[in-house]
């Protein structure tokens, strides 16, 4: 159940938010900055590349890796191929994971670790073992830690990441995986690098105006903006009582959409699944004819609305790029919708870059999923 009358007052939320979410997120243009300014420093820009690699790999604990490279591979536009590598272990946990190059990585390859735990010793091996294949190694940990150090042994370049004191809160029992916003301080030093090697566009004028746009979306959702005028609100009372089919378009809606089902099952414990257009159609078409579907139970008028909530029904979430063009199936998706009597819920950013693009459709997600778990109730 959500409690919807606390999400337009803004004292109950401060008072619910006891691991600073909305902060968080809010501070996600300040992490930008602060991020761009550590790569500068790091002397990114000063590299002079022999070329663009032949792959690049990405590694790294919690979901900020995989985020990264989703992203990486979303707005680089196929120029090169991004591969996550997997972890495996026995927990989640620093120490118990680890990490292996694949058999053909070399010296043609790049190798990217968005670490944000500093003394995770199965990075450090990886570093090891990437220096042996003759990989090149960018990592974006914090100073002074032993990943740190492996990579400046290893002939690679460590980039500090940018923190704030607010990350702190979550180094603490009960806490989420992971501070909403800590996706842009590993992403944006990795862009610029990105950036210099030709991957894809990310100047620095581009991510100032990332930062500005950011900071203007936290205004648009902030706790103070009423719920029929702000995105992130509006999204969480729409996933009130609702199981989230995320349906996307296009590569950058694709990366945001796995990153939302993670933001919703990691900040608000909810499940979601996600899938790409046209496919979704079919693979999610039964849903919306099953238990799922919106008259599958129909509400009893003599229900406790209290001791008995309302049964949860299918929600689609359509997150697109850009207007539906002649080729798009957004159209026959609203129409299966409609046919299955089912609500969507649609995002479509405003005109701007593939970044800028990406960063509104993060933000108002990420809003979504912290709003969601602070009026939550059991």
């Amino acid at each position: 159940m959500l409690d919807e009358s606390l999400l337009d007052t803004p004292d109950a939320l401060a008072g619910a938010d006891r691991f600073g979410l909305l902060r968080g997120v809010a501070e996600s243009g300040a992490r930008v900055r602060t991020a761009a300014r550590s790569a500068a420093e790091s002397g990114i820009p000063e590299l002079t590349p022999d070329g663009r690699p032949r792959a690049v790999l990405v590694a790294g604990p919690g979901p900020a890796a995989a985020g990264v490279a989703d992203l990486l591979r979303a707005l680089s536009g196929g120029s090169c191929p991004v591969t996550l590598i997997p972890a495996t272990g026995v927990a989640p946990l620093p120490g118990a994971l680890r990490w292996t190059l694949p058999g053909w990585a070399g010296p043609l390859d790049l190798l990217l670790l968005p670490g944000p735990d500093a003394a995770d010793p199965g990075l450090a091996e990886l570093v090891e073992q990437a220096y042996r294949r003759g990989c090149a190694v960018v990592a974006v940990t914090p100073a002074g830690g032993p990943l740190a150090d492996a990579v400046v042994q290893a002939r690679g370049l460590a980039v500090p990441l940018a923190t704030t004191p607010y990350d702190a809160e979550f180094d603490v029992e009960g806490a989420p995986p992971a501070a909403p916003g800590t996706l842009w301080s590993v992403l944006i030093p990795l862009l610029a690098l990105a950036d210099r090697i030709g991957l894809l566009s990310a100047p620095p004028e581009d991510l100032g105006k990332l930062a500005d746009r950011l900071d203007q979306l936290a205004e648009r959702c902030g706790p103070a903006i009423p719920t029929y005028t702000n995105p992130g609100k509006t999204l969480a009372a729409d996933l009130a009582d609702s199981f989230p089919l995320i349906w996307t378009e296009g590569t950058i809606a694709g990366a945001v959409g796995r990153h939302f089902a993670t933001e919703l099952a990691g900040l608000a414990g909810r499940p979601a699944l996600t899938a790409e257009l046209p496919e979704a159609l079919a693979t999610h078409r039964t849903l919306l004819a099953g238990a799922l579907a919106a008259g599958a139970d129909p509400d009893d008028f003599f229900r406790d609305r209290v001791e008995q909530p309302a049964a949860m029904h299918a929600r689609v979430v359509l997150l697109r790029e850009q207007e539906p063009g002649p080729l798009s199936a957004a159209r026959a998706a609203q129409a299966l919708a409609e046919e299955r009597d089912t609500a969507v819920s649609e995002l479509q950013p405003d005109d701007g870059s593939d970044l800028e693009k990406a960063a509104e459709l993060l933000a108002i997600v990420d809003f979504g999923a912290v709003y969601l778990a602070l009026a939550g109730t059991e």
